[in-house]
């Protein structure tokens, strides 16, 4: 399936953590950190937190994505926390952890 709107692409996102929390047997106070990052920024999540799930965008439709993630994770669990920073124009990820999962 070839993913063509930002809704679609919301969809995918949200399904995919679902399993990912499904799979690493997330308790049900356990929730995503969703922030919007440039890729140095992923990189470093991606070191120091495990399980992260991420997602390129344009950047011109950044916002967009994560609005609808962040509005479709807080209707599937209200433990989901959020963090946005969109300020520099250089973010084109959305990555997605839980603080209390640190790498070991």
């Amino acid at each position: 399936m070839k993913i063509t709107t930002v809704e679609q692409q919301a969809i995918v996102y949200v399904y995919d953590l679902d399993n990912k929390a499904t799979e690493l047997g997330f308790k049900p106070d356990e929730g995503w950190l969703l922030r919007a990052v440039a890729g140095a920024e992923k990189a470093a999540i991606e070191k120091q937190y495990y399980p992260t799930v991420s997602v390129k965008a344009f950047p011109e439709k950044l916002t967009e994505l994560f609005g609808l993630v962040k509005t479709r994770l807080i209707r599937a669990n209200p433990a989901f926390v959020s963090e946005l920073g969109l300020t520099a124009p250089d973010m084109e990820y959305i990555v997605a952890y839980n603080p209390q999962r640190l790498v070991r």
